[in-house]
């Protein structure tokens, strides 16, 4: 019975049929929409839009973590210090540039497709995770530091088993913010070819079709719930395991 209250059970449930049940929803569109002749929109399956649109989503997010988290710690550790204002200036121009203007710009040296989307979706992610680090390690006890390298501890070790731990909290708040800035704006890597669920909306716009537009924007909003209510359990879960531990 816990199970069938569970929300995020609830949302995903919703999300899968709202995939499944979408291209058989033409009489409610027609209602919402008497004067469009094509109200549901059928080029591309929902569910494959989807997955392309995830599959963009995680690939440049993990790169964005990589990216974010392995430049936050650099620039803690003594050797890094003094490049840390300029990596923070790199990380917000990346993050302030739109992804239009990246995507305008990297189109006539890569081509249309994926990778163009992929990078501006990878400066769009980078400065929460950055931010995120380096508040998680900032916050980390300085005593507790002191006690690890005072039982013999390396740098090494002291980062891997005491400080990214204490610090993972507010490090996957960050990844959540990134993850979730890049579930919505993926959807403007239709616009230079790429298959994701702003294809019904590039579409809907271009045609004067609302329908798609609602429908498209529908699914990108309740996949953006989803997953952000998919982050607060694994935070939940983390903190609990803290806990108990």
């Amino acid at each position: 019975m816990k199970v069938m209250r569970d929300p995020l059970l609830w949302l995903i449930v919703a999300f899968v049929a709202l995939l499944v049940l979408m291209p058989y929803s033409g009489a409610l569109f027609s209602t919402l929409f008497p004067e469009l002749p094509r109200p549901v929109y059928q080029q591309e399956s929902f569910i494959s839009l989807t997955l392309a649109h995830f599959w963009l989503v995680g690939v440049s997010s993990a790169i964005a973590v990589v990216l974010g988290l392995g430049a936050g710690i650099l620039v803690t550790r003594p050797a890094g210090r003094e490049f840390r204002p300029l990596v923070e200036t790199i990380a917000a121009i990346g993050q302030t540039f739109p992804p239009v203007a990246v995507l305008a710009i990297a189109v006539p040296v890569i081509g249309f497709g994926q990778q163009p989307a992929i990078i501006a979706l990878i400066l769009y992610g980078v400065l929460p995770i950055l931010q995120a680090t380096l508040a998680g390690l900032a916050a980390v006890p300085s005593a507790v530091v002191s006690v690890s390298q005072g039982m013999g501890m390396s740098a090494w070790q002291r980062l891997l088993k005491v400080e990214l731990p204490l610090a993972a909290p507010v490090i996957l708040a960050g990844v959540r913010t990134s993850v979730i800035i890049n579930i919505g704006t993926a959807a403007i890597a239709s616009t230079v070819g790429a298959n994701t669920l702003g294809t019904p909306i590039i579409i809907g716009l271009s045609g004067f079709n609302t329908a798609y537009i609602l429908q498209g924007a529908l699914l990108v909003a309740l996949a953006a719930i989803v997953v952000d209510r998919a982050f607060e359990r694994l935070a939940w879960f983390l903190s609990r395991h803290r806990r108990v531990q």
